[in-house]
């Protein structure tokens, strides 16, 4: 077998090995959200459950409002990301007995939902639309 041949398999093969590793952890993840908690239900069921309850309690522009909040998130996996904010964002909602889906509920839903790295983008987002994101300091902690 000629050299060259073996230099482009070893490239291959750790791409290989990162690529399905990398698929393996995300599936990984996805399954543990699935299994059933001490009350029988999943984390997944748990957010189906909140936006099911509080589906009526969105306005459009409420929806806008997370629309543009997930853009930063990879088209891919942007409706997953905004099922698990809006799943947090209704939890509160239900917590609270709101009546409809405020912009407070989705900042500090967003802020609980969401990753440190993508709290910078929220804060550019509200300072664009000229919303006062002070209020919500003490959740970026």
């Amino acid at each position: 077998m000629p050299d060259w041949i073996l230099w482009v398999m070893i490239p291959w093969f750790l791409f290989m090995i990162w690529f399905l590793a990398t698929g393996g952890y995300f599936m990984f993840r996805k399954f543990m959200k699935g299994m059933p908690k001490e009350d029988g239900k999943s984390d997944l069921d748990w957010q189906d459950y909140y936006i099911e309850k509080t589906r009526h309690l969105w306005s459009e522009e409420q929806k806008a409002l997370l629309e543009e909040l997930v853009q930063p998130v990879p088209q891919m996996f942007r409706d997953t990301a905004k099922r698990t904010i809006a799943g947090k964002i209704g939890q509160l909602a239900v917590e609270e007995k709101a009546d409809r889906i405020t912009e407070s509920l989705i900042v500090r839903g967003y802020i609980m939902a969401t990753p440190k790295r993508d709290h910078k983008w929220l804060v550019q987002t509200l300072e664009r639309k000229q919303i006062d994101w002070t209020p919500y300091r003490q959740l970026f902690q």
